[in-house]
């Protein structure tokens, strides 16, 4: 069995602001969201410049007994979640029980363990009762299975970086097989505690001023927070109930580089863009644009340039390729997630998303990254790329409606 899976719900939270409208208008007008750490006392760490989801209260969304039972990492989950289960309104009415699920990135519960922390080694007290729960990685899908009374196979995939990418991947495997009819798919991340931050600090990756993906002064990454949530059908019972279809996904492609911690092998990344574009029945020449993985450290966006140059030659120099990053910082396990809505609103709205901060070009980074400025475009397929620490690898093919 071999069915067609679409696109009919999105929702997402990140530092270009709360919702898909926020997104687009941000994306729209090239404006980035990277800017001043306010969660984090700054004489503690050296970091200046993060994604913070601007001016977020968890009062003002959830009640004091939801906040005590879900970390900021799970409350941005919901919050794309309900965006994106409205969109696909009547996703879930008349589907099996079995045939519904939630498959999401995982995400620990960085504020909660943190708060932990605190409250054991400087206070004296007791952690929260629902520490453990608001801490374990798979509380999101939990949460989201709960919200929506989904009672199929409900789990989360962890793969670091490329954790939501993964969830989409398998999501769209289990609809196209069989398995599953629907799905809840994405990742969510909320890094910015002072251990996360500091630890981030001690891996030596982190940009003093901003994230340059592919410029040749790129210096490092820039943490970020956020979620983004995709509602996955089987496209024939979704156009059947009358269900706006935003876009397909075609293809799925995962490798592991098998080689080092945190250097990626750009022969690894080549073969799980290949297998995406061969899952998808696709050659080098359909692709319209890349969302790269793009997190502006300088081994990274080297090897990814060398891994497209691989799979795509010299359609390589026709094909942008630009990094959502430079837009929000690098929201680790929610980063798949949102590069897949980002390039769908892009190829809905005649757009590409650009690769903002870039000074100068790199003869190792010879893409062309859409430097700067939105660009009018019409493209309909795309990649979007997600390349994880210890080498784990997940690429997306997707078309938009």
């Amino acid at each position: 069995m071999s069915r067609r899976v679409a696109i009919t719900g999105i929702g997402a939270v990140s530092a270009l602001g709360l919702g898909i409208p926020a997104h687009l208008a941000a994306l729209q007008e090239g404006r980035g969201g990277i800017g001043p750490l306010t969660l984090v006392p700054q004489d503690q760490v050296k970091t200046r410049v993060v994604g913070e989801v601007p001016g977020y209260s968890a009062e003002a969304h959830f009640n004091p007994r939801q906040i005590s039972t879900i970390d900021r990492s799970g409350q941005f989950a919901l919050l794309a979640a309900a965006e994106a289960m409205t969109e696909a309104a009547g996703a879930t009415e008349g589907v099996s029980p079995q045939k519904a699920g939630v498959i999401f990135g995982a995400a620990v519960g960085c504020q909660t363990l943190e708060e932990g922390y605190v409250r054991i080694l400087r206070d004296g007290t007791r952690p929260l009762p629902f520490t453990v729960p608001r801490v374990m990685p798979s509380s999101a899908a939990s949460q989201i299975s709960m919200a929506y009374r989904i009672t199929g196979p409900s789990f989360s995939t962890a793969s670091a970086c490329s954790s939501a990418s993964h969830a989409i991947g398998l999501a769209f495997q289990m609809i196209r097989g069989g398995m599953l009819d629907m799905a809840v798919t994405g990742g969510c991340e909320a890094p910015l505690t002072l251990g996360m931050v500091k630890s981030w600090e001690a891996l030596r990756v982190l940009a003093a001023d901003t994230c340059r993906p592919f410029s040749k002064d790129r210096s490092g990454l820039v943490l970020g927070e956020g979620a983004a949530v995709l509602v996955l059908e089987e496209m024939e019972r979704a156009r059947a109930r009358g269900a706006t279809i935003l876009g397909e996904v075609l293809g799925f492609g995962m490798t592991a580089d098998g080689a080092d911690l945190t250097a990626p092998d750009a022969s690894s990344t080549a073969r799980a863009i290949a297998t995406a574009l061969d899952d998808a029945g696709l050659d080098a020449g359909a692709v319209d644009y890349v969302a790269a993985h793009g997190t502006g450290t300088v081994l990274n966006d080297k090897t990814e340039t060398t891994s497209l140059r691989t799979v795509l030659g010299d359609r390589l120099a026709k094909v942008p390729v630009s990094s959502l990053k430079s837009m929000t910082g690098h929201c680790f396990g929610a980063s798949g997630a949102l590069g897949v809505t980002a390039a769908l609103l892009g190829m809905r709205n005649g757009f590409l998303p650009p690769t903002l901060n870039f000074r100068e070009p790199d003869p190792e980074c010879d893409v062309d990254c859409v430097p700067n400025a939105t660009r009018a475009a019409s493209a309909e397929i795309a990649l979007v790329n997600a390349f994880a620490f210890g080498g784990l690898n997940a690429v997306l093919a997707i078309r938009a409606a």
